[in-house]
């Protein structure tokens, strides 16, 4: 301890001994990495991610209006609140392939230029994460059925994600013919 005579120098030095001996270190730097966050959904076992901004809405259940002279990938028109949705088949549209619709299916809601629609999807995953490490754009990785919808793939605990491009989808000519 300073005697009350000491002079201010020797008091503020004796201070700033005892303050840096008692401070406690700085917390360590936290690298903060980029992520990029997307829809998650399945068609059969291939895992595919979109965009949340691309995805409006996911309805669990609708009640389907079928539509005659059309291809096989359209299930019909659905009334969601007043309106009428028409309802695709995304495996049959991309796969050619038609989906059966079971309890785990899922519809998501898209609006693009003025193109409203639902997209059947087997399962939705939930809100996935990935690190922009994790991307690469190697579009062949799922298919040439899909390259043309997709902005690349994301690897994430050896399990592979393609990113599909629902804008991308519907500007497609295949998109908009729906007559059989």
């Amino acid at each position: 301890m300073v005697q009350p005579s000491a002079s201010p120098i020797l008091l503020l030095d004796e201070l700033d001994q005892r303050a840096r001996a008692a401070a406690h270190a700085l917390p360590q730097q936290i690298e903060v990495k980029q992520t990029w966050d997307g829809v998650g959904f399945r068609l059969g076992d291939i895992q595919l991610v979109s965009d949340m901004d691309q995805v409006k809405e996911i309805l669990t259940h609708v009640t389907l209006s079928r539509l005659p002279g059309v291809k096989h990938w359209v299930k019909g028109v659905a009334n969601v609140r007043g309106n009428l949705l028409p309802i695709l088949d995304l495996r049959g549209l991309i796969l050619g392939e038609s989906a059966r619709m079971t309890r785990r299916s899922r519809v998501l809601v898209l609006q693009h230029r003025g193109i409203h629609a639902g997209l059947v999807v087997d399962e939705v995953l939930g809100m996935r994460h990935f690190l922009e490490e994790e991307f690469s754009e190697d579009k062949d990785r799922l298919g040439q059925t899909f390259r043309p919808y997709l902005n690349g793939i994301y690897h994430q605990s050896g399990a592979v994600w393609g990113v599909l491009d629902i804008h991308r989808l519907v500007e497609t000519p295949e998109f908009m013919m729906v007559a059989a």
